[in-house]
């Protein structure tokens, strides 16, 4: 799992150091050779924006859900540039119990809440974290939509991990899955605001 999360990486950097950015008014900054990564067998459009491409993901029906559950449909779907940072069905469902029930009662506020933590104004790719991590020491704290932080670090030479306000760590698993008005990075754990 870790050789395929390097090679993701390595991918995800060789992607970002593309030779210019294309820029429209729906989609600013996306590399002009952005070829988005599948996820679970499903196409990712740049065309799309960030529900679209969520909802047609097999491995992000809980998030999808989560965002519907939340309102925060329209916002994923209209404005941006945005970062999602995407739990994936397997992330959910290692949380602990009282999280899932949470999320599968769909309370509104909760839901909202954890929802918008995972959602960080402007379009993070690969290269513009691993700028950030390096310009920072090492360590590049995050706002998110919801008011938290997310902690962006190394795990490894090219490997970019996020620490969330409770100590869990997610590693990015897919790279820049890029949006019409965002950019999505898939995770393997459910990053949770404190």
């Amino acid at each position: 799992m870790q050789h395929l999360a390097m090679k993701a990486a390595a991918a995800a950097i060789l992607v970002g150091a593309g030779t210019g950015a294309m820029k429209t008014p729906d989609a600013p900054d996306i590399p002009r050779d952005a070829l988005n990564p599948m996820i679970g067998g499903q196409a990712m459009l740049t065309d799309d924006n960030i529900f679209d491409n969520t909802i047609k993901s097999p491995e992000h029906t809980k998030l999808a859900a989560a965002i519907r559950a939340s309102g925060l449909e329209s916002m994923l779907k209209t404005n941006g540039p945005y970062t999602v940072f995407a739990p994936t069905d397997a992330a959910f469902a290692a949380l602990p119990r009282a999280e899932q029930t949470a999320l599968a009662d769909g309370a509104k506020d909760r839901v909202a809440k954890e929802v918008r933590y995972l959602v960080v104004p402007g379009r993070l790719d690969s290269q513009t974290l691993l700028k950030r991590i390096n310009d920072s020491g090492g360590e590049a704290k995050l706002k998110t939509v919801e008011g938290g932080t997310l902690t962006a670090m190394l795990n490894g030479p090219t490997n970019i991990a996020l620490v969330d306000e409770r100590g869990d760590v997610a590693d990015i698993s897919i790279y820049d899955v890029y949006q019409s008005n965002g950019v999505i990075q898939v995770v393997d754990h459910a990053l949770m605001p404190r």
